[in-house]
């Protein structure tokens, strides 16, 4: 994907080629729902990934603002991974949205699932392995930060549904979404396919602001700052019980770190109370 700030004419020569690719997309209605679950992919940002930015040491959710963040700040000892302030300039809504880790702040700046994981399981991803599933579910191409009210305004919402607010990002949103479904054979609904397709023929009448969607790769040098608040990471309603007696044997079954909300996580073993339990510690 091309970087921030390409133009308009860039997403015009683009939009030829997603056109193409959406040809190629099967066109089916609906699946079913039955079974989904935000377990269904996997634990909640997981480094342990084989698609770009996998295994290298950080969340996935510090390396998507790290690469979508500007004027970034690293809280210190983690390894340039851990961000604590950035500024976002939103491609969803053109609009320029401070990020500060802590409690109260930092879900004012959230990371959208492009293509939302719910309509991916209703178009095919039931069918995927669960390594597939997880991929998905941390795929750069398919993560944006974004505003968190534009986040939980759009759910689970295809192209026939929901676009992003700035119409000037909307030929780059279409075409990451059907990027992700060709890359992970998903298909599209007939509603979703003429939505897509109305909005790629109208791709060279305006100007686009394109966001990265480079991959997330080993952190990047920043200058640590002293961390003033914490960050929990996203709440996610748990679908199973579990319990560790402590980070050892959460670590032992390959659960951490444990995010407050999976199931597992308790407050004893979230020593800095940011959420995270039993994260790495470089």
């Amino acid at each position: 994907m091309p970087t921030a700030g390409e133009s308009g004419a860039a997403t015009s020569r683009a939009a030829p080629a997603a056109l193409v690719t959406l040809g190629a997309l099967q066109v089916r209605p609906r699946g079913s729902k039955v079974g989904y679950s935000r377990a269904q992919f996997g634990q909640a940002w997981s480094d342990d990934v084989s698609v770009a930015g996998g295994h290298n040491g950080c969340d996935t959710r510090n390396d998507m603002l790290r690469r979508d963040l500007t004027s970034v700040g690293i809280e210190a000892g983690t390894n340039g991974c851990v961000v604590l302030t950035g500024t976002l300039l939103d491609p969803y809504t053109a609009q320029s949205i401070s990020f500060v880790r802590g409690m109260k702040t930092a879900e004012e700046v959230q990371i959208d699932h492009v293509v939302a994981l719910s309509d991916a399981w209703q178009s095919g991803a039931a069918a995927l392995t669960a390594e597939e599933r997880q991929n998905l579910a941390n795929d750069p191409l398919n993560l944006q930060a974004t505003s968190g009210k534009v986040n939980d305004a759009k759910g689970d919402g295809d192209a026939a549904t929901w676009l992003p607010p700035n119409s000037g990002y909307r030929c780059t949103y279409v075409t990451r979404q059907i990027d992700v479904k060709a890359r992970y054979g998903l298909w599209v609904k007939p509603a979703e396919h003429d939505a897509m397709a109305r909005v790629l023929g109208r791709c060279g009448t305006a100007p686009a602001v394109r966001s990265s969607a480079r991959a997330a790769a080993t952190p990047a040098a920043a200058t640590p700052v002293v961390p003033t608040a914490t960050d929990p990471a996203p709440v996610i309603q748990p679908q199973t019980r579990a319990y560790f007696r402590n980070c050892a044997a959460a670590r032992a079954a390959g659960a951490a770190p444990l995010y407050r909300g999976q199931p597992g996580y308790r407050p004893q073993m979230d020593g800095d109370h940011d959420g995270i339990a039993c994260e790495a510690r470089h």
